[in-house]
């Protein structure tokens, strides 16, 4: 068994059943992004094993709908 920070975090977030998804946005990070209540937090794992973490709080209230998200898609394309 490893001991690089990444699978460390898997461990203690499976031992703890914490949700979470990965995702690779990056060469050389793999992001963990945890999904509590009230916050997603989003843990990016270099390769060197250290961490940087960003957390997002907020109220989880319904705030539109397909409308919504047709306007943010425009607003945001490339």
């Amino acid at each position: 068994m490893t001991d690089h920070s990444l699978y460390v975090l898997l461990r203690k977030l499976e031992d703890a059943k914490i949700p979470f998804t990965l995702a690779r946005d990056r060469p050389d990070t793999i992001r963990v992004t945890m999904h509590l209540v009230g916050e997603r937090t989003e843990i990016d794992v270099f390769d060197d094993g250290h961490m940087e973490v960003s957390r997002f709080c907020g109220a989880e209230d319904i705030v539109g709908d397909e409308a919504l998200v047709d306007r943010l898609i425009q607003e945001n394309r490339d």
